[in-house]
């Protein structure tokens, strides 16, 4: 993207020094994003929040640097500001802002790369985050909402929400093919607890990101893509369906049976949930541009998923949209978006809540979001947001023992790319 540094003559200087480091093989990224979100209806409590995240990216490319081929050095790491709307005013699943976490200075990815075969072959080593390659629609990026990333079906039901924003862990990944072939298959496999056994809040024990934990169960992750029609040139419309699964082999808790098989609600219940081996679950992406016509489209995705209900909060999780692009004349780069997310609450974690006599009874949270992202001059983007929280929680109650009301969420987010 355009560096908003262009635009501005009396830093010309640095524009000049990332283009020195870029002839040298080294990359450097920086980029703001600072947002205001309320939620004047709804949620645990109606409030506002200002949140902010720096973020420093650094590719080396080794063969430049020290003629080694095929090798890549990453590093990127978070200045994160503010408090999270979610956390502290909604209490819903799917978390309302994607740059939502504690306020810390964290390290995100730290990894090497080699690539061999004319590139179509790629293994990566160090500290991995899934959410940048697994289970990724492109046109979801546009929206603010946290679950058209790293989705709440992983987050919510994975120890620590896996390695998703804001987490990464050690890790191996192999890749099987590149950007021009069709057919791309990704193999990884990560340490499965980004914070480990964490009575606290799992982004506070690891809260700089840096405990590179390696001594807790793994976590596998698959995913087969097929891209069609990609090429500059070709004339159909472009597309791509991603089939995915992951398996964890830690212990899992029994969500609605203690160890004796009585139900964990009931008084007579010894309290101790009952231990399930492993965990798993399956996915698929699908990206379609619908139209295009003289740098204008329009695009749709759909994303679905499914894991067991006994030991997962989330047992089924869907989300999907549309996407537009220079509707507007004269305005190429702005985009436009509606797009919803679902997620139900297993039937294992409902009949927990009947078991023990709870008043409100978890069901699901539906999310839907209207966005609209200008450019105001290259490098620098405003993007008013829209969304409304069917049953934050999945329908959890207040103190007062009633369902937590639908939340409406404003919001205006500034993005700039230096």
């Amino acid at each position: 993207m355009p560096s908003i540094l262009t635009s501005i003559p009396t830093l010309a200087p640095v524009v000049d020094f990332k283009k020195q480091l870029m002839d040298q093989g080294v990359v450097l990224q920086l980029n703001y994003i600072g947002e205001a979100l309320g939620n004047p209806s709804g949620g645990v409590r109606r409030g506002a929040v200002y949140d902010g995240r720096v973020e420093l990216a650094i590719d080396a490319d080794m063969e430049k640097l020290a003629h080694w081929k095929g090798g890549m050095i990453h590093a990127n790491g978070y200045w994160i500001q503010g408090t999270g709307l979610s956390r502290y005013y909604i209490g819903n699943i799917l978390t309302a802002s994607n740059i939502e976490a504690p306020p810390t200075v964290r390290l995100y990815e730290l990894w090497f790369e080699q690539k061999a075969l004319d590139d179509r072959l790629g293994l990566r080593v160090g500290q991995l985050a899934a959410d940048t390659e697994f289970f990724v629609s492109k046109y979801g990026a546009l929206f603010i909402n946290g679950t058209f990333g790293w989705p709440a079906f992983t987050g919510a039901n994975l120890p620590s929400g896996g390695p998703g924003y804001p987490f990464a862990t050690p890790g191996v990944r192999v890749r099987l093919g590149n950007d021009s072939d069709p057919f791309n298959i990704l193999a990884a496999v990560f340490n499965g607890d980004p914070a480990g056994s964490c009575v606290d809040d799992p982004q506070r024990c690891n809260r700089y990101g840096t405990n590179f934990r390696l001594q807790d169960a793994p976590l596998a992750m698959q995913e087969v893509q097929y891209r069609y029609n990609q090429g500059r040139d070709d004339d159909g419309l472009s597309g791509s369906i991603k089939l995915g699964a992951f398996e964890h082999y830690g212990n899992f808790a029994n969500l609605r049976y203690d160890t004796a098989g009585v139900a964990l609600g009931s008084l007579s219940s010894n309290g101790v949930p009952g231990v399930l081996k492993g965990d798993w679950g399956l996915y698929g992406v699908w990206d379609q541009q619908i139209w295009k016509d003289a740098g204008r489209g329009a695009a749709l995705f759909l994303r679905v998923a499914g894991a067991p209900q006994d030991r997962n909060t989330v047992n089924f999780y869907i989300d999907g949209g549309l996407t537009f692009t220079g509707l507007v004349t004269g305005r190429p780069d702005d985009a436009f978006g509606i797009g919803f997310a679902h997620a139900r609450i297993s039937d294992h974690a409902r009949g927990y809540d009947i078991d023990s006599g709870a008043t409100v009874v978890r069901r699901a949270e539906t999310a839907l979001e209207l966005t609209y992202q200008a450019q105001i001059v290259p490098g620098w983007s405003v993007q008013p947001d829209l969304q409304y929280i069917f049953g934050p929680g999945g329908g959890v109650s207040d103190v007062n023992g009633a369902r937590v009301r639908d939340a409406a969420v404003l919001g205006l987010r500034s993005t700039i790319n230096f």
